[in-house]
């Protein structure tokens, strides 16, 4: 069972602790719906769909992820909070779904992810990056947020 913030909040709830209650009435942080049961079930649904093949069933990536394949091309990323996925902040994240790595970074980055803005939509999209999220540690996810945070000032 993956695991989401509800269900933590309801366990810290649980323990006698305030905390859920001032955390429940703060919006999420950035453009996922991480703690949207229903967008992250049908983002896990997409995700197997479009993404496992290549980023394993477990969010686990590829062996060898940072290293160049013999073509030059770098192996699918882990998106478990073992990658780098949380290092950035959703609007790129976002980016790079929808129009794939290399279009993205430019240069002579070469990539085989692909741009999924032609097959899901940007809602698909970000409900498949809910689900992922969804599977953070609860210190990565606050990480995360306050890259987003960060992020939203930047501009």
């Amino acid at each position: 069972m993956k695991r989401i913030a509800i269900g933590a909040g309801a366990v810290a709830l649980l323990a006698g602790g305030w905390a859920w209650a001032q955390m429940a009435a703060e919006p999420a942080v950035g453009l996922f719906p991480y703690t949207d049961a229903a967008r992250v079930a049908n983002g896990e649904q997409l995700y197997a769909e479009h993404c496992a093949a290549c980023h394993g069933t477990q969010l686990e990536g590829q062996p060898d992820w940072t290293e160049r394949d013999a073509d030059g091309f770098l192996p699918a990323p882990p998106h478990d909070a073992t990658g780098h996925t949380w290092h950035h902040p959703d609007a790129q994240l976002l980016a790079i779904v929808t129009h794939g790595s290399e279009a993205m970074v430019g240069g002579d980055y070469r990539s085989n992810m692909m741009g999924f803005g032609d097959i899901l939509s940007e809602t698909e999209i970000l409900d498949v990056m809910a689900y992922i999220k969804s599977t953070w540690p609860e210190e990565v996810v606050e990480i995360h947020n306050d890259i987003n945070t960060r992020a939203s000032v930047d501009r």
